[in-house]
């Protein structure tokens, strides 16, 4: 890998911010995003815009690791660069459907944090762990309630359109699991890269995160308590080959707010 140029954020040196169109507002902090309460019209056009500029990422991100790492297993190359033609086709559809909202690129401002995490990482495993395994897991979690939502406001056109994102975001995270395994098979010092790359990703979050009595640049409070919950996909966790054990962990970390699904694992256990 070359050098790449960098920014300080709260104390933490990170990957500066990929080249955005100048339409694009790029800002470091959940202060300066504009998340609205509910699902009034803006919020709906600011979710579907800042979904669109993390999809972006996405892509960016599948793509930087393909340039940085050309001796990569030619499969994993393949993986890779599927993964960037699924995000592509993400940010397209998200684009439509803001559009069909009366929205616009630029309308709301748009953070790179998971690109810039990310690609300071020197290994393609420490990589892995934290965009596919980490992020793009997390966004398994989101996208298993978000349809919901979208449906009780009669949007079933923005609904399906998530659960097709789903279904590809299941492939991105289960192969990043296959090839960690394999990785580690092979060298079992891989997990020392991936201990590294989560406990950075762990120091990055904790300077970011807002503080308790902050708000956003719409007046939206944020930090602790924000009365949200995080409902563990565990259906498409399995799917993307998590043991059942990081399951359960996953579950105990979210607190009552994966209750129900962590009933349904009991019941299947």
């Amino acid at each position: 890998m070359s050098e790449f140029p960098t920014k300080v954020v709260r104390g933490v040196t990170l990957r500066a911010d990929p080249p955005r169109e100048s339409a694009f507002q790029v800002v470091q902090l959940d202060a300066e995003m504009h998340e609205y309460p509910g699902m009034t019209p803006p919020a709906q056009r600011e979710r579907l815009h800042r979904h669109m500029g993390n999809e972006l990422g996405s892509l960016d991100i599948a793509a930087q690791c393909l340039a940085d790492f050309p001796d990569a297993p030619w499969e994993l190359r393949l993986e890779l660069a599927r993964q960037a033609w699924d995000e592509s086709r993400h940010v397209l559809a998200l684009y439509r459907r803001l559009r069909d909202l009366g929205g616009r690129k630029g309308e709301f401002p748009i953070g790179n944090f998971e690109w810039s995490v990310t690609c300071s990482l020197d290994s393609l495993a420490g990589r892995l762990a934290v965009q596919n395994r980490t992020f793009e897991a997390g966004q398994m979690d989101l996208l298993g309630s978000l349809p919901r939502h979208w449906r009780e406001i009669g949007d079933e056109d923005t609904a399906a359109m998530l659960e097709a994102i789903l279904n590809d975001e299941v492939q991105h995270v289960r192969f990043a699991n296959r090839w960690l395994k394999e990785f580690v098979r092979q060298d079992p010092k891989t997990l020392l890269e991936v201990v590294n790359a989560l406990q950075f990703l762990s120091a990055a979050n904790e300077a970011v995160s807002a503080k308790e009595g902050e708000i956003n640049a719409v007046g939206t409070p944020l930090g602790a308590p924000r009365h949200q919950t995080i409902e563990v996909n565990v259906e498409c966790r399995r799917e993307a080959e998590f043991s059942e054990e990081e399951i359960r962990a996953a579950l105990r970390k979210a607190g009552l707010g994966s209750i129900l699904a962590s009933a349904a694992l009991q019941e299947r256990a």
